[in-house]
């Protein structure tokens, strides 16, 4: 009685599976991908469509692609910690370790503060292993404080 299969004309949801939801996935990133890359053709320092275009290819587990336009975003913003630290993300996932601590680095300078996120984040855990990755935290940690500290004392 007024379930889906009443006479009101319902008919029952079907499911998608794992993988055909994975599929409409793919499919729409591939749609993403393809329309901001024609809007940069026309606009190509439409920052905010690179921003979503990088996320888009990194999704889509396309990372050489993200780190061209990661760079491009550092390029176009180069005071931005958040470009800085999404170029880290892609050097890291492609196992760019060096690179990916001088741009980790870069954002962390420009004030880049997210420490918490950037614990959690899967893009770094390409670098998270390196003593590089904890002497970085602890470095700015102790910066952080001693600012702080400086501020408390005024």
């Amino acid at each position: 009685m007024g379930g889906p299969s009443s006479s009101q004309g319902q008919s029952p949801k079907t499911a998608l599976t794992p993988a055909q939801r994975r599929q409409q996935e793919v499919a729409q990133l591939d749609f993403e991908i393809e329309f901001f890359q024609a809007v940069l053709e026309r606009y190509p320092e439409y920052v905010d469509v690179l921003r979503v275009l990088g996320n888009a290819l990194t999704l889509r587990g396309r990372f050489a692609e993200g780190l061209e336009v990661d760079k491009r975003l550092t390029q176009l913003r180069p005071q931005e910690a958040l470009a800085h630290y999404n170029l880290a993300c892609s050097h890291s996932l492609l196992h760019q370790v060096d690179a990916a601590f001088a741009a980790l680095r870069r954002a962390i300078e420009l004030g880049y503060d997210d420490f918490a996120y950037m614990e959690r984040d899967s893009d770094l855990d390409n670098i998270r292993s390196d003593p590089r990755y904890r002497k970085l935290l602890l470095e700015y940690a102790r910066a952080k404080q001693a600012k702080k500290k400086r501020s408390q004392q005024a």
